[in-house]
Protein backbone atom coordinates (compact mmCIF):
# COMPACT_ATOMS: atom_id res chain seq x y z
CA UNK A 1 0.00 0.00 0.00
CA UNK A 2 3.36 2.41 0.79
CA UNK A 3 4.34 1.74 -2.86
CA UNK A 4 1.52 2.46 -4.29
CA UNK A 5 0.71 5.70 -2.36
CA UNK A 6 4.37 6.23 -3.71
CA UNK A 7 3.42 5.59 -7.16
CA UNK A 8 0.45 7.46 -7.01
CA UNK A 9 2.05 10.70 -5.64
CA UNK A 10 4.62 10.38 -7.85
CA UNK A 11 2.17 10.10 -11.01
CA UNK A 12 0.43 13.42 -9.74
CA UNK A 13 3.64 15.13 -9.41
CA UNK A 14 4.30 14.25 -12.59
CA UNK A 15 0.90 14.75 -14.31
CA UNK A 16 -0.21 18.13 -13.01
CA UNK A 17 1.92 20.85 -14.62
CA UNK A 18 0.56 19.14 -17.71
CA UNK A 19 -3.42 19.29 -16.26
CA UNK A 20 -2.61 22.37 -15.26
CA UNK A 21 -2.09 23.42 -18.15
CA UNK A 22 -5.05 22.41 -19.61
CA UNK A 23 -6.92 23.54 -16.74
CA UNK A 24 -5.59 27.11 -17.66
CA UNK A 25 -6.66 26.53 -21.06
CA UNK A 26 -10.25 25.29 -20.72
CA UNK A 27 -10.95 27.94 -17.87
CA UNK A 28 -9.47 30.23 -20.78
CA UNK A 29 -11.90 28.87 -23.24
CA UNK A 30 -14.46 28.66 -21.38
CA UNK A 31 -14.12 32.39 -20.54
CA UNK A 32 -13.91 33.19 -24.21
CA UNK A 33 -16.46 31.06 -25.13
CA UNK A 34 -18.53 32.76 -22.88
CA UNK A 35 -17.46 36.38 -24.70
CA UNK A 36 -18.22 34.94 -27.91
CA UNK A 37 -21.49 33.87 -27.00
CA UNK A 38 -22.46 36.75 -25.73
CA UNK A 39 -21.11 38.29 -29.33
CA UNK A 40 -22.96 36.53 -30.84
CA UNK A 41 -26.49 37.40 -29.28
CA UNK A 42 -25.36 41.01 -29.21
CA UNK A 43 -25.08 41.18 -33.01
CA UNK A 44 -27.94 39.10 -33.03
CA UNK A 45 -29.74 40.99 -31.16
CA UNK A 46 -28.54 44.13 -33.82
CA UNK A 47 -29.56 42.34 -36.35
CA UNK A 48 -33.45 41.36 -35.46
CA UNK A 49 -33.22 45.53 -34.74
CA UNK A 50 -32.28 46.48 -38.04
CA UNK A 51 -34.23 43.90 -39.69
CA UNK A 52 -37.51 45.24 -38.00
CA UNK A 53 -36.39 49.05 -38.90
CA UNK A 54 -35.41 47.56 -42.39
CA UNK A 55 -39.11 46.24 -42.68
CA UNK A 56 -41.00 49.31 -41.26
CA UNK A 57 -39.00 51.46 -43.86
CA UNK A 58 -40.04 49.10 -46.36
CA UNK A 59 -43.90 49.46 -45.52
CA UNK A 60 -43.16 53.41 -45.43
CA UNK A 61 -41.37 53.68 -48.51
CA UNK A 62 -44.22 51.96 -49.81
CA UNK A 63 -47.19 54.03 -48.22
CA UNK A 64 -44.80 56.92 -49.81
CA UNK A 65 -44.72 55.59 -53.25
CA UNK A 66 -48.28 54.72 -53.06
CA UNK A 67 -49.07 58.76 -52.63
CA UNK A 68 -46.52 59.58 -54.77
CA UNK A 69 -48.48 57.88 -57.26
CA UNK A 70 -51.68 59.85 -56.28
CA UNK A 71 -49.93 63.09 -56.17
CA UNK A 72 -48.20 62.54 -60.07
CA UNK A 73 -51.46 61.64 -60.85
CA UNK A 74 -53.04 65.07 -59.75
CA UNK A 75 -49.97 66.88 -61.02
CA UNK A 76 -50.66 64.93 -64.52
CA UNK A 77 -54.50 66.10 -64.68
CA UNK A 78 -53.72 69.55 -63.52
CA UNK A 79 -50.61 70.02 -66.07
CA UNK A 80 -52.87 68.50 -68.74
CA UNK A 81 -55.90 71.33 -67.40
CA UNK A 82 -53.28 74.17 -67.11
CA UNK A 83 -52.08 73.04 -71.13
CA UNK A 84 -55.48 73.48 -72.58
CA UNK A 85 -56.26 76.91 -70.86
CA UNK A 86 -53.53 78.05 -71.69
CA UNK A 87 -54.30 76.94 -75.57
CA UNK A 88 -57.71 79.25 -74.87
CA UNK A 89 -55.54 81.35 -73.38
CA UNK A 90 -53.53 81.87 -76.59
CA UNK A 91 -56.37 82.05 -78.62
CA UNK A 92 -58.46 84.67 -77.31
CA UNK A 93 -54.93 86.64 -77.18
CA UNK A 94 -54.60 86.44 -81.44
CA UNK A 95 -58.87 86.77 -81.07
CA UNK A 96 -58.09 90.43 -78.95
CA UNK A 97 -55.53 91.26 -81.39
CA UNK A 98 -57.81 90.95 -84.55
CA UNK A 99 -60.60 92.65 -83.04
CA UNK A 100 -58.02 95.19 -81.95
CA UNK A 101 -56.98 95.69 -85.38
CA UNK A 102 -60.60 95.97 -87.12
CA UNK A 103 -61.75 97.93 -84.45
CA UNK A 104 -58.99 100.12 -85.34
CA UNK A 105 -59.71 100.06 -89.22
CA UNK A 106 -63.29 100.73 -88.48
CA UNK A 107 -62.21 103.83 -86.54
CA UNK A 108 -60.50 104.95 -89.25
CA UNK A 109 -63.15 104.36 -91.63
CA UNK A 110 -65.87 106.13 -89.70
CA UNK A 111 -62.95 109.39 -89.06
CA UNK A 112 -63.09 109.31 -93.30
CA UNK A 113 -66.76 109.14 -93.62
CA UNK A 114 -67.40 112.03 -90.79
CA UNK A 115 -64.33 114.44 -92.55
CA UNK A 116 -66.07 113.54 -95.96
CA UNK A 117 -69.56 114.59 -94.66
CA UNK A 118 -68.41 117.51 -92.66
CA UNK A 119 -66.12 118.55 -96.46
CA UNK A 120 -69.53 118.63 -98.18
CA UNK A 121 -71.56 120.09 -95.46
CA UNK A 122 -68.60 123.14 -95.43
CA UNK A 123 -68.88 122.99 -99.53
CA UNK A 124 -72.53 123.18 -99.27
CA UNK A 125 -72.27 126.11 -96.60
CA UNK A 126 -69.87 128.03 -98.34
CA UNK A 127 -70.85 128.00 -101.46
CA UNK A 128 -74.24 129.30 -103.27
CA UNK A 129 -77.00 126.96 -102.60
CA UNK A 130 -78.91 126.22 -105.47
CA UNK A 131 -82.71 126.44 -105.27
CA UNK A 132 -85.50 124.85 -106.98
CA UNK A 133 -85.97 127.88 -109.29
CA UNK A 134 -82.09 127.32 -110.48
CA UNK A 135 -82.66 123.83 -111.26
CA UNK A 136 -85.44 124.48 -113.05
CA UNK A 137 -83.91 127.55 -114.92
CA UNK A 138 -80.80 125.13 -115.75
CA UNK A 139 -82.64 121.92 -116.84
CA UNK A 140 -83.94 121.28 -120.35
CA UNK A 141 -87.19 120.05 -119.10
CA UNK A 142 -88.84 119.39 -115.86
CA UNK A 143 -87.63 115.73 -115.60
CA UNK A 144 -84.76 116.92 -115.97
CA UNK A 145 -84.46 119.45 -112.78
CA UNK A 146 -86.53 117.14 -110.55
CA UNK A 147 -83.87 114.46 -111.35
CA UNK A 148 -80.49 116.85 -110.72
CA UNK A 149 -82.79 117.87 -106.93
CA UNK A 150 -82.93 114.32 -106.41
CA UNK A 151 -79.87 113.53 -106.18
CA UNK A 152 -78.60 116.49 -104.55
CA UNK A 153 -80.97 114.62 -101.72
CA UNK A 154 -79.53 111.19 -102.08
CA UNK A 155 -75.88 112.14 -102.21
CA UNK A 156 -76.48 113.90 -98.81
CA UNK A 157 -78.22 110.72 -97.08
CA UNK A 158 -75.98 108.06 -98.72
CA UNK A 159 -73.11 110.60 -96.63
CA UNK A 160 -74.98 110.54 -93.85
CA UNK A 161 -76.07 106.85 -93.59
CA UNK A 162 -72.17 105.59 -94.14
CA UNK A 163 -71.48 107.46 -91.13
CA UNK A 164 -74.47 106.16 -88.96
CA UNK A 165 -73.14 102.44 -90.44
CA UNK A 166 -69.73 102.66 -89.68
CA UNK A 167 -70.23 103.68 -86.20
CA UNK A 168 -72.67 101.19 -85.00
CA UNK A 169 -70.15 99.02 -86.55
CA UNK A 170 -67.59 100.66 -84.67
CA UNK A 171 -69.53 100.22 -81.39
CA UNK A 172 -70.22 96.85 -81.45
CA UNK A 173 -66.79 95.56 -82.21
CA UNK A 174 -65.88 97.92 -79.09
CA UNK A 175 -68.17 95.73 -77.44
CA UNK A 176 -67.22 92.19 -78.73
CA UNK A 177 -63.41 93.40 -77.79
CA UNK A 178 -64.22 94.53 -74.27
CA UNK A 179 -65.93 91.16 -74.07
CA UNK A 180 -63.06 89.44 -75.58
CA UNK A 181 -60.48 91.44 -73.30
CA UNK A 182 -62.87 89.91 -70.19
CA UNK A 183 -62.70 86.60 -71.19
CA UNK A 184 -59.01 87.01 -71.71
CA UNK A 185 -58.57 87.89 -68.48
CA UNK A 186 -60.92 85.32 -66.56
CA UNK A 187 -58.84 82.93 -68.46
CA UNK A 188 -55.80 84.52 -67.44
CA UNK A 189 -56.55 84.36 -63.58
CA UNK A 190 -58.04 81.01 -63.89
CA UNK A 191 -54.31 80.00 -65.49
CA UNK A 192 -52.30 81.74 -62.90
CA UNK A 193 -54.70 79.77 -59.41
CA UNK A 194 -53.89 76.63 -61.71
CA UNK A 195 -50.28 77.09 -62.69
CA UNK A 196 -50.41 77.69 -58.43
CA UNK A 197 -51.98 74.60 -57.52
CA UNK A 198 -49.65 72.83 -59.94
CA UNK A 199 -46.49 74.25 -58.04
CA UNK A 200 -47.59 73.23 -55.24
CA UNK A 201 -48.67 69.70 -56.14
CA UNK A 202 -45.24 69.86 -57.49
CA UNK A 203 -43.40 70.94 -54.29
CA UNK A 204 -45.53 68.11 -52.61
CA UNK A 205 -44.61 64.99 -55.15
CA UNK A 206 -41.12 66.79 -55.21
CA UNK A 207 -41.12 66.41 -50.92
CA UNK A 208 -42.55 62.85 -50.95
CA UNK A 209 -39.94 61.76 -53.78
CA UNK A 210 -37.08 63.23 -51.58
CA UNK A 211 -38.89 61.62 -48.71
CA UNK A 212 -38.57 57.95 -50.53
CA UNK A 213 -35.01 58.35 -51.53
CA UNK A 214 -33.78 59.82 -48.26
CA UNK A 215 -35.74 56.84 -46.57
CA UNK A 216 -34.72 54.41 -49.03
CA UNK A 217 -30.96 55.71 -48.42
CA UNK A 218 -31.10 54.28 -44.98
CA UNK A 219 -32.40 51.22 -45.50
CA UNK A 220 -29.26 50.30 -47.73
CA UNK A 221 -27.19 52.18 -44.78
CA UNK A 222 -29.00 49.61 -42.35
CA UNK A 223 -29.00 46.17 -45.65
CA UNK A 224 -25.30 47.12 -45.12
CA UNK A 225 -24.80 46.96 -41.44
CA UNK A 226 -26.95 43.72 -41.65
CA UNK A 227 -24.85 42.30 -43.99
CA UNK A 228 -21.98 43.09 -41.96
CA UNK A 229 -23.23 41.70 -38.77
CA UNK A 230 -24.10 38.67 -40.46
CA UNK A 231 -20.72 37.97 -41.70
CA UNK A 232 -19.95 38.93 -38.17
CA UNK A 233 -22.34 36.21 -36.75
CA UNK A 234 -20.74 33.65 -38.80
CA UNK A 235 -17.39 34.35 -38.29
CA UNK A 236 -18.04 34.00 -34.36
CA UNK A 237 -20.09 31.05 -34.42
CA UNK A 238 -17.31 28.95 -36.40
CA UNK A 239 -15.19 30.41 -33.70
CA UNK A 240 -17.52 29.14 -31.08
CA UNK A 241 -17.65 25.98 -32.62
CA UNK A 242 -13.44 25.61 -33.03
CA UNK A 243 -13.70 26.92 -29.18
CA UNK A 244 -15.82 24.65 -27.66
CA UNK A 245 -13.98 21.01 -29.45
CA UNK A 246 -11.00 22.52 -27.72
CA UNK A 247 -13.03 23.09 -24.38
CA UNK A 248 -14.16 19.55 -25.12
CA UNK A 249 -10.67 18.03 -25.64
CA UNK A 250 -9.96 19.50 -22.29
CA UNK A 251 -12.99 18.14 -20.67
CA UNK A 252 -11.60 14.89 -21.48
CA UNK A 253 -8.14 15.24 -20.03
CA UNK A 254 -10.04 16.41 -17.08
CA UNK A 255 -11.77 13.64 -16.69
CA UNK A 256 -9.13 11.42 -17.08
CA UNK A 257 -7.00 13.22 -14.81
CA UNK A 258 -9.82 12.91 -12.29
CA UNK A 259 -9.99 9.00 -13.02
CA UNK A 260 -6.45 8.67 -12.45
CA UNK A 261 -6.70 10.61 -8.83
CA UNK A 262 -9.26 8.26 -7.87
CA UNK A 263 -7.47 6.10 -5.71
CA UNK A 264 -6.93 8.83 -3.37
CA UNK A 265 -9.85 10.56 -3.26
CA UNK A 266 -13.34 9.49 -2.47
CA UNK A 267 -16.68 11.59 -1.99
CA UNK A 268 -17.78 13.46 0.95
CA UNK A 269 -20.51 11.65 2.52
CA UNK A 270 -21.80 15.08 3.85
CA UNK A 271 -21.82 16.75 1.10
CA UNK A 272 -20.25 20.01 0.50
CA UNK A 273 -20.23 22.63 2.72
CA UNK A 274 -19.45 26.35 1.89
CA UNK A 275 -15.97 27.26 1.48
CA UNK A 276 -16.38 30.79 3.07
CA UNK A 277 -19.28 32.77 4.82
CA UNK A 278 -20.61 35.82 3.46
CA UNK A 279 -23.35 37.10 0.79
CA UNK A 280 -23.06 36.28 -2.74
CA UNK A 281 -22.72 39.21 -4.25
CA UNK A 282 -22.49 37.68 -7.84
CA UNK A 283 -24.69 34.95 -8.76
CA UNK A 284 -24.17 31.59 -11.73
CA UNK A 285 -25.41 32.02 -14.75
CA UNK A 286 -25.32 34.53 -17.43
CA UNK A 287 -23.37 37.97 -16.35
CA UNK A 288 -22.50 40.96 -18.45
CA UNK A 289 -23.07 39.69 -21.94
CA UNK A 290 -21.34 36.58 -21.22
CA UNK A 291 -21.11 33.78 -18.52
CA UNK A 292 -20.04 33.62 -15.09
CA UNK A 293 -19.43 29.68 -14.31
CA UNK A 294 -19.57 29.99 -10.51
CA UNK A 295 -20.50 32.61 -7.16
CA UNK A 296 -18.82 35.55 -5.99
CA UNK A 297 -19.07 35.25 -2.17
CA UNK A 298 -18.34 38.36 -0.79
CA UNK A 299 -15.96 38.38 2.22
CA UNK A 300 -12.74 40.75 3.71
CA UNK A 301 -9.04 40.29 2.38
CA UNK A 302 -7.36 37.43 4.04
CA UNK A 303 -10.54 35.04 5.37
CA UNK A 304 -9.46 31.47 5.43
CA UNK A 305 -10.97 29.55 2.62
CA UNK A 306 -11.72 25.80 3.70
CA UNK A 307 -12.22 22.96 1.26
CA UNK A 308 -15.82 22.72 0.56
CA UNK A 309 -14.70 18.60 0.46
CA UNK A 310 -11.87 16.32 0.57
CA UNK A 311 -10.15 15.86 -2.36
CA UNK A 312 -7.13 15.62 -4.10
CA UNK A 313 -5.51 19.38 -5.61
CA UNK A 314 -4.77 19.50 -9.07
CA UNK A 315 -4.19 22.30 -9.88
CA UNK A 316 -3.04 25.25 -7.65
CA UNK A 317 -1.31 28.65 -8.85
CA UNK A 318 -1.44 31.49 -10.88
CA UNK A 319 -4.51 31.21 -13.83
CA UNK A 320 -4.90 34.25 -15.96
CA UNK A 321 -8.30 35.75 -14.83
CA UNK A 322 -8.81 33.44 -11.87
CA UNK A 323 -5.33 35.19 -9.98
CA UNK A 324 -3.99 32.70 -7.44
CA UNK A 325 -6.04 29.48 -8.14
CA UNK A 326 -6.59 26.38 -6.64
CA UNK A 327 -8.80 23.05 -7.86
CA UNK A 328 -9.62 19.65 -5.83
CA UNK A 329 -10.83 16.71 -7.32
CA UNK A 330 -13.32 15.71 -4.76
CA UNK A 331 -13.94 12.42 -6.62
CA UNK A 332 -17.44 11.32 -8.59
CA UNK A 333 -16.35 13.74 -11.32
CA UNK A 334 -16.82 16.50 -8.71
CA UNK A 335 -14.73 19.25 -9.06
CA UNK A 336 -14.08 22.48 -6.74
CA UNK A 337 -12.03 25.73 -7.40
CA UNK A 338 -11.40 28.69 -5.56
CA UNK A 339 -10.37 31.79 -7.17
CA UNK A 340 -8.62 34.98 -6.45
CA UNK A 341 -6.87 34.03 -3.46
CA UNK A 342 -4.09 36.64 -1.54
CA UNK A 343 -2.22 33.44 -1.05
CA UNK A 344 -2.36 29.52 -1.58
CA UNK A 345 -1.73 26.83 1.74
CA UNK A 346 -1.93 23.48 -0.46
CA UNK A 347 0.38 22.22 -3.08
CA UNK A 348 -0.53 20.37 -5.57
CA UNK A 349 -1.24 16.83 -5.62
CA UNK A 350 -2.02 17.34 -1.32
CA UNK A 351 -4.95 15.06 -0.65
CA UNK A 352 -7.05 17.64 1.95
CA UNK A 353 -10.33 16.60 4.65
CA UNK A 354 -13.08 18.81 4.29
CA UNK A 355 -13.06 22.11 5.75
CA UNK A 356 -9.30 22.19 5.51
CA UNK A 357 -7.80 25.68 4.97
CA UNK A 358 -6.47 25.57 1.46
CA UNK A 359 -5.65 29.32 1.29
CA UNK A 360 -6.93 32.87 2.41
CA UNK A 361 -8.93 35.35 0.24
CA UNK A 362 -8.18 38.27 -1.74
CA UNK A 363 -8.53 39.70 -4.92
CA UNK A 364 -5.81 39.06 -7.60
CA UNK A 365 -6.31 38.39 -11.20
CA UNK A 366 -9.88 40.14 -12.96
CA UNK A 367 -11.52 41.51 -9.57
CA UNK A 368 -13.25 44.38 -8.41
CA UNK A 369 -12.59 43.59 -4.74
CA UNK A 370 -11.96 41.14 -2.41
CA UNK A 371 -14.26 37.47 -2.85
CA UNK A 372 -14.01 34.14 -3.44
CA UNK A 373 -15.26 32.97 -6.72
CA UNK A 374 -16.28 29.54 -5.81
CA UNK A 375 -17.34 26.77 -8.81
CA UNK A 376 -18.74 23.42 -8.93
CA UNK A 377 -17.51 20.72 -12.34
CA UNK A 378 -18.95 17.79 -12.82
CA UNK A 379 -17.15 16.09 -15.13
CA UNK A 380 -14.84 19.32 -15.69
CA UNK A 381 -18.10 21.24 -17.15
CA UNK A 382 -19.23 24.70 -14.72
CA UNK A 383 -22.73 23.76 -12.58
CA UNK A 384 -24.60 25.59 -10.39
CA UNK A 385 -22.91 25.53 -7.08
CA UNK A 386 -26.28 26.27 -4.80
CA UNK A 387 -27.37 22.73 -6.12
CA UNK A 388 -24.70 21.82 -3.86
CA UNK A 389 -24.41 23.86 -0.83
CA UNK A 390 -26.76 23.33 1.90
Amino acid sequence: MRRIAVCVLAFCALATPALGDDIAKKHQLDANIASLQGQLASTRKNESVLQNRIASLSDRIGSLEIQVGDVSLRLASLQQDLALRQRRLMDLNQLYRLQTGRLNSLKAQYTLALNRLNRRLVAIYEGDIPSTLDFVLGSASIDEALQKMDFVTLIGKEDKQIAAQVKSAKLTMAMERLQTRKLRLRVLGDKRALAARAAQVTETRNALVGAANQLNQTKQQHASVLSRLSAQDRAIANEIDQEQAQSARLTAAIQAAQTHSAVTSTPSAAGLIWPVNGPITSPFGPRWGSFHPGIDIGVPSGTPIHAAAAGTVIYCGWEQGYGNFVVLDNGGNLATAYAHQSSIAVACGQHVDQGAIIGFTGCTGMCYGPHLHFEVRINGSPVDPMGYLP
